[in-house]
């Protein structure tokens, strides 16, 4: 059994190190040396639409890694209500306030059929220990949690109804795919920019109208991203 443990974990950065997405990750910076020091399991997983990957009231012992899929970061208001404060994509690190010891700030919700790895905090501090790579990552994933806030802050939550579902439809499409995103429903878009559910239905219908958007799949469309980025400049 024992024998089994070591070499499970030993794959583990094996794993890692060969990642296909492992330039857009939290170990991107690793060395051979490095891996070498991971005396802990990665777990990696699936996770359907509709499930959750963790809680608030979850005690905060992980970092979570988007390999594939969105996931949505849900904060419930005292009244019952909801917002949705952030999408989670493909590369991005999600529960870093687990880093500090800190309670998970946010409910964090599949969008889009999602392929996670699930980091021990405590594997990610004996490598701050005792390796300089993960430092800078880590500092980045802090400035790309600041700069997406920001994002939500002056696109998503300002300006007519339109611009902002367009603002979420390219924010959704940046990436390999810049004319292509998955369109979250309208419950979910209007828990996203404070606006109706009904509102977010007759946007996206009238911007199928025009033409800038086009279904590829019930979830899943094609966008005119220049004509969406010239409506954000009216």
């Amino acid at each position: 059994m024992l024998d089994e443990q070591i070499s499970k974990v030993w794959k583990v950065g094996t794993k890692c190190e060969k990642c296909a997405i492992r330039n857009m990750v939290l170990f991107a910076d690793l060395t051979r040396e490095d891996f070498d020091l991971m005396h802990q399991p990665i777990h990696d997983f699936e996770l359907r639409v509709g499930e959750t990957l963790y809680k608030t009231e979850d005690d905060p012992l992980h970092v979570f890694t988007l390999r594939s899929g969105l996931i949505k970061l849900i904060s419930y208001l005292p009244d019952g209500s909801h917002r949705i404060v952030r999408i989670i994509k493909q590369g991005d690190v999600v529960g870093l306030e687990a880093m500090s010891g800190k309670p998970y700030l946010h409910h964090a919700v599949v969008l889009e059929v999602a392929t996670v790895c699930k980091i021990p905090v405590s594997l990610i501090d004996k490598l701050n220990e005792n390796s300089p790579h993960l430092s800078k990552q880590l500092m980045l994933r802090w400035q790309k949690v600041i700069s997406d806030a920001d994002v939500w802050l002056t696109k998503l939550s300002v300006g007519l109804a339109n611009q902002r579902v367009a603002s979420l439809l390219l924010y959704l499409a940046e990436g390999a795919n810049k004319d292509k995103c998955f369109l979250p429903c309208r419950e979910d878009i209007g828990a996203t920019l404070a606006i109706s559910p009904e509102t977010a239905s007759r946007v996206i219908a009238s911007f199928k109208r025009e033409g800038w958007v086009k279904s590829l799949s019930p979830y899943r469309v094609a966008l005119n991203s220049d004509a969406l980025a010239e409506l954000l400049d009216l």
